[in-house]
């Protein structure tokens, strides 16, 4: 069995997901979302950090899976978008697990069938194939969609295609 931990940074929310990877499929373990809030940036990436840091020593990933950074129209956006991945990515790589990235077109073609999804396709997919009951957040639910992404890489169920380690 493999933990996957799923990671969908932001500036002021954070989407996590975890799930477990066996033979007989995968199982949904937890999701949610780290708030920061709209505090100084330095104190919101601290946060990121240590909440990070507080999963990977709850839940023991052997694998994470992070979305890698796209372009914003804004350059201050995309600017604050690199800042939380790197804090989320540094909370992560403490405990030794292998990183990979995702692009988000990648991981919605992965999960819907389809590169150019909307964010409720995403969630209600995930909700599908998790059978998760009840109400969750975008973030939760494209968090799950990475950790799903890399865990259907992995298993090699998409032509050989995988994601790039870090």
């Amino acid at each position: 069995m493999l933990r996957i931990l799923g990671l969908d940074p932001g500036s002021r929310v954070t989407g996590y997901g975890v799930v477990d990877v066996a033979q007989s499929g995968v199982r949904y373990v937890a999701s949610g979302c780290i708030r920061v809030g709209n505090g100084a940036m330095a104190e919101r990436l601290l946060e990121i950090h240590r909440s990070v840091t507080e999963l990977v020593d709850a839940y023991a990933p052997g694998e994470v899976a992070i979305e890698r950074v796209f372009m914003h129209k804004n350059p201050d956006s995309a600017l604050k978008l690199g800042q939380a991945r790197g804090a989320a990515l540094c909370g992560a790589c403490h405990s030794g697990a292998e990183v990979f990235e995702y692009a988000p077109r990648a991981i919605k073609l992965t999960i819907t069938g389809t590169g150019a999804a909307e964010k409720k396709q995403v969630q209600h997919m995930i909700k599908a194939l998790l059978a998760v009951e009840g109400r969750m957040g975008a973030d939760a639910a494209d968090a799950l969609a990475i950790a799903l992404c890399h865990a259907q890489h992995r298993n090699g169920r998409l032509n050989g295609r995988t994601g790039r380690a870090r």
